[in-house]
């Protein structure tokens, strides 16, 4: 390919002999334990819809309802005619779900991530953010332009030696994964916090993967340590547990207040859906009548990961329903992957630049939604095919 583009072709093709080009397979079924990939039909490891509510008869129902009554989209950005009674009733009822004064719905947990940061930095502040934060936690960073201190993973004393050393900062945040995507592992929040107050400075925590999964009835990382005041903006999404898509911010009226007039994708970027806002109202009424699910999805965590490490697989650091198996070659982990598609199994491997590059791994996703069966037919496959692939001695 001569001229402009030479690069990209030379970079696809170093991706492709390195075993990191992103293969994307086609769903055309709903999401469930099952689903049909690529036209066959496989057990579904890869999905956040931890507690089965992306194809939850309620929310289905609530989301038509919704369409017939205010269309099928709200034609503005929130702050100019875009706000609907659903947003402000969905905001209402996460508020009392989370324990605080208010929340602040937006279309993604990653715009959320950049309203938030976007609004509380800028240029004299610093950030002080866990070198594994996700990408939507970097992106915020780099767009309030604060300078940004990475310290050691899960480490409040590295926190504390970077807090200590930045005197001039106007301002000092501190933010943190609750639980760390690709590690399934859960950040020492009250060490952060205590770490963090002795330096009057603000934290906040991504809780993407801890809402529907930590606390009770899945209220998150904040409950599940009983931080309620102590943690200045929580940060989700409604795309993973809930099972639909959105973000929220969550903190007292003053902080939220703030980040509705200074977010800047709230600011410019249209509403979302009266569809997807029905059914995340649905699914909060759901967890706050019952945390069964959250049981289920608990006990379905226990069952297969107790067999993944019976038949000799490395989980890492897991303490989630996120199950990294961890390969470490690109190249094996996503022939490992291929194999487990063809005996029934849809679980991605995950290779640099998402995880290290020694890091490759299979991220196994455990729902509410498998039986007994269904996690015994995984283990018999993992357990099979790793044998094959001689990951397993």
């Amino acid at each position: 390919m001569p001229g402009k583009l030479e690069f990209i072709h030379q970079e696809m093709t170093t991706l492709r002999e390195q075993g990191l080009l992103i293969p994307i397979r086609v769903i055309d079924s709903p999401q469930g334990a099952w689903v049909t990939v690529d036209g066959k039909k496989v057990l579904n490891l890869c999905s956040n819809n931890y507690l089965g509510f992306a194809n939850h008869d309620v929310l289905k129902r609530r989301a038509q309802k919704a369409i017939d009554t205010f269309g099928v989209g709200p034609a503005a950005v929130r702050t100019i005619a875009g706000t609907l009674t659903l947003h402000r009733e969905l905001e209402a009822k996460l508020a009392h779900f989370k324990g605080v004064e208010a929340t602040l719905a937006f279309q993604s947990g990653f715009c959320a991530n950049l309203a938030a940061l976007g609004s509380l930095a800028g240029p004299e502040d610093v950030i002080f953010s866990d070198e594994l934060n996700h990408a939507s936690i970097i992106d915020g960073c780099r767009l309030s332009r604060a300078t940004i201190v990475r310290y050691a993973h899960g480490d409040p004393q590295d926190l504390r030696e970077h807090l200590r050393s930045e005197t001039s900062a106007r301002r000092r945040l501190v933010i943190t994964d609750g639980v760390f995507s690709m590690d399934g592992d859960i950040a020492p929040l009250p060490e952060i916090v205590s770490t963090a107050s002795e330096f009057d400075a603000l934290v906040l925590v991504d809780d993407a993967h801890g809402e529907g999964v930590l606390g009770r009835a899945g209220r998150g990382i904040v409950d599940h340590f009983q931080l309620h005041g102590k943690v200045d903006l929580e940060i989700g999404t409604l795309s993973k547990a809930f099972g639909v898509v959105g973000g929220v911010v969550a903190g007292s009226r003053q902080l939220v207040d703030y980040v509705q007039q200074k977010g800047r994708p709230l600011l410019f970027s249209s509403a979302a859906t009266p569809a997807d806002t029905a059914a995340c109202i649905a699914a909060v009424e759901i967890l706050e009548k019952s945390g069964d699910l959250v049981d289920r999805l608990w006990t379905n965590t226990r069952r297969f990961k107790d067999g993944m490490r019976a038949l000799g697989f490395d989980l890492g650091r897991s303490e989630t329903p996120i199950t990294p198996v961890m390969i470490g070659d690109a190249k094996l982990a996503g022939a490992f992957s291929r194999r487990l598609f063809e005996e029934g199994i849809f679980a991605v491997s995950i290779g640099y630049p998402t995880v290290a590059r020694d890091k490759a791994r299979i991220r196994a996703m455990i729902s509410a939604t498998h039986s007994e069966e269904d996690l015994g037919f995984a283990l018999e496959v993992f357990g099979r095919v790793g044998r094959e692939l001689a990951i397993l001695h």
